[in-house]
């Protein structure tokens, strides 16, 4: 990621000075840099970048430190707002002193080169242990890539492939940095798993290897062993679970998220919330719609734990925000898609604070009834993904949920067709309930089907809201968790849509240079 700044400010020393033409306003004083640092980007968590002056000057100009003495001023945004500007660019005023204009700092972000590589690589398996009592086994297999501090985070789940011991798992894409963060001689673990229906998956064995081993292609050295090490403990004749063949493996240089939101792409964020009587009375202090006036409740949590991430890379910040379940007023109609602020024609709200506040304003004039039923919004918002297929614009929908849904069949139905549109689907589950259903729309272990098709593609991503809930009351730790898992899928889908429909992103505009000067950045 690379930043450039220009401040526009009062006389300092240490800077190039731009007097006005003609205009009563202060000296436009453009300060350049040229150091070199990186920050990484992930689209589902809030990084913030304090800008103050002349502590940010400092960090990136040692030179100015004499010459700089004075407060000059600050600003406060994230990575975030700086990706989801026009062309990667945000400009922002300074603040920080009281009656006196500080001027304001632009900041442009792009992407590092080597962040672009991505791995195309098959395998398939012989002689997988038989874990199924009445069959053979489910076998999927699970990458892990290794970390500094020794620990190990998952970076790829391959499908299941049911009812044999010799899978033949289909070709899958991962990027070179989510497989060993860039480094060829990295571990890289993989466990080979029975899949069983109810999560308990069995375990068959591991194996481990590095980018660099892989690289080598299909060959003698990349047909491995799988071992469970309690069996080999156990068995003096113990071999080995059965192995794990490299099939195929070619690096290919991709575009990127960034690519297309540079490009400017829009990211589309609609909300969806449960309004069934299964929440509770919203003026008892047990329902999950109760405004306690001191904390939000888990609605608003989750809402705006999303919200805030996403509407980075919205530049008009108006969202569209519906309600289902709930009969309303005057004649007590039965709705499963209707807008919070009460207007059909313009359902959007301004801002994330907008959406919060429709929200309040529902609770006081709907009443909360049922089903709950998911196919409507799926497919109010399908209808506007349908509309835009040239790459401009994706969709992202997240529905808050308290229950288990009624219209199964249907919801299948729809996520099966939107899968095919430039769209995506989050599902927060608050309250106690069983979230089984939920998890089968998920599809992370199998792909959703409806009336016999598969889904094209994976677009839904579900979290139950109690997982994250920091028993030290800590809200703002709990919830920045929830919104690095709800999220974190969301590039790799957005990825897969573009590529899938061979939509390349539009070039980038040129970086900002101001008028007599060459254009200065620097990689954070």
């Amino acid at each position: 990621m690379s930043i450039s700044y220009i401040q526009s400010m009062g006389q300092t020393s240490g800077c190039t000075r731009r007097p006005n033409l003609g205009r009563q306003i202060r000296d436009f004083i453009i300060c350049k840099s040229d150091k070199t640092s990186s920050i990484d980007l992930w689209f589902a968590c809030l990084i913030y970048l304090p800008s103050f002056l002349p502590s940010l000057l400092a960090s990136f100009l040692p030179s100015f430190l004499p010459s700089f003495q004075d407060f000059l001023g600050q600003m406060f945004c994230t990575l975030g707002e700086i990706v989801g500007s026009p062309a990667s660019r945000l400009e922002k005023p300074l603040g920080g002193i009281p009656g006196k204009k500080c001027g304001a700092i632009i900041l442009s972000a792009e992407e590092l080169s080597n962040c672009r590589d991505s791995a195309l690589m098959q395998f398939c398996a012989n002689k997988l242990d038989k874990k199924d009592f009445f069959g053979k086994s489910d076998p999927f297999m699970v990458f892990y890539r290794s970390n500094e501090d020794g620990t190990f985070t998952i970076c790829h789940k391959t499908e299941v492939v049911k009812n044999t011991l010799n899978p033949v798992w289909q070709p899958f894409t991962i990027p070179v940095r989510a497989l060993c963060n860039g480094d060829y001689d990295r571990t890289i673990k993989v466990e080979v798993y029975d899949w069983d229906r109810d999560g308990s998956h069995d375990f068959i064995g591991d194996f481990t290897t590095s980018y660099r081993e892989l690289a080598r292609g299909q060959s003698q050295f990349n047909v491995y062993e799988v071992i469970n090490t309690k069996k080999k403990m156990k068995k003096k004749k113990y071999v080995n679970s059965g192995t794990v063949t490299l099939l195929s493996f070619s690096v290919e240089s991709e575009f990127t998220f960034l690519d297309y939101i540079k490009g400017g792409t829009q990211i589309n964020f609609t909300v969806a919330i449960d309004f069934t009587a299964s929440n509770g009375n919203p003026s008892q202090s047990t329902s999950l719609h109760y405004m306690n006036p001191y904390q939000l409740n888990a609605y608003a949590m989750a809402l705006k734990a999303v919200g805030e991430i996403i509407q980075d890379y919205d530049s008009d910040k108006m969202f569209p925000a519906l309600g289902f379940g709930a009969k309303l007023p005057p004649d007590g109609r039965v709705s499963h898609e209707f807008p919070l602020n009460g207007n059909i024609e313009n359902p959007y709200c301004n801002g994330i604070e907008g959406i919060l506040e429709a929200y309040h304003q529902s609770l006081k004039t709907v009443q909360l009834y049922g089903p709950t039923n998911f196919a409507p919004v799926v497919n109010h918002v399908a209808r506007y993904a349908a509309a835009v297929q040239d790459g401009s614009q994706y969709f992202v929908l997240l529905i808050i949920t308290d229950g288990v849904i009624s219209d199964m069949a249907q919801t299948k139905e729809a996520i099966v067709n939107g899968a095919k549109l430039p769209m995506s689907i989050i599902i927060v589950g608050v309250g106690q309930a069983e979230f089984d259903a939920m998890v089968e729309l998920d599809g992370d272990d199998i792909r959703i089907s409806s009336r016999g098709k598969l889904a094209e593609r994976d677009i839904v991503q579900f979290v139950p809201f109690r997982d994250y809930m920091d028993r030290t009351g800590n809200h703002v730790l709990s919830m920045a968790r929830l919104a690095k898992d709800v999220l974190a899928e969301i590039p790799d889908q957005f990825i897969s849509y573009m590529k899938s429909r061979g939509i390349k992103p539009n070039p980038a505009p040129p970086p900002y240079t101001p008028p007599g000067h060459t254009h200065h950045h620097t990689q954070i």
